[in-house]
């Protein structure tokens, strides 16, 4: 931590962020059912995003971290985009 602050996160919360991440993973295994072209893998990466950004919020607590490290952290989840969006307009062209 960037600050000596001693912070808690209840039980309860975890607990619900474990659902949601549970929740989202059987979203991601049912996309596959659905033929949706390149969407699937999109709907996919976008889900998997989100799962990301709640097992860094919330199980590795950057949400109590300083500004920098979280616009460095969200910096990086940009790149990550970047290169999936120029991965797909590769493959589009080919």
């Amino acid at each position: 931590m960037a600050n000596n602050n001693s912070h808690t996160t209840d039980y309860k919360v975890l607990a619900r962020v474990l659902l949601v991440l549970m929740f989202l993973t059987f979203l991601t295994i049912s996309i596959t059912s659905f033929h949706l072209a390149a969407f699937t893998v999109t709907i996919a990466l976008l889900i998997a995003g989100i799962k990301g950004f709640l097992v860094l919020s919330y199980f590795m607590h950057l949400k109590y971290e300083s500004l920098l490290l979280r616009i460095l952290v969200s910096m990086i989840f940009v790149l990550f985009a970047l290169i999936v969006l120029i991965t797909f307009i590769d493959y589009s062209y080919r």
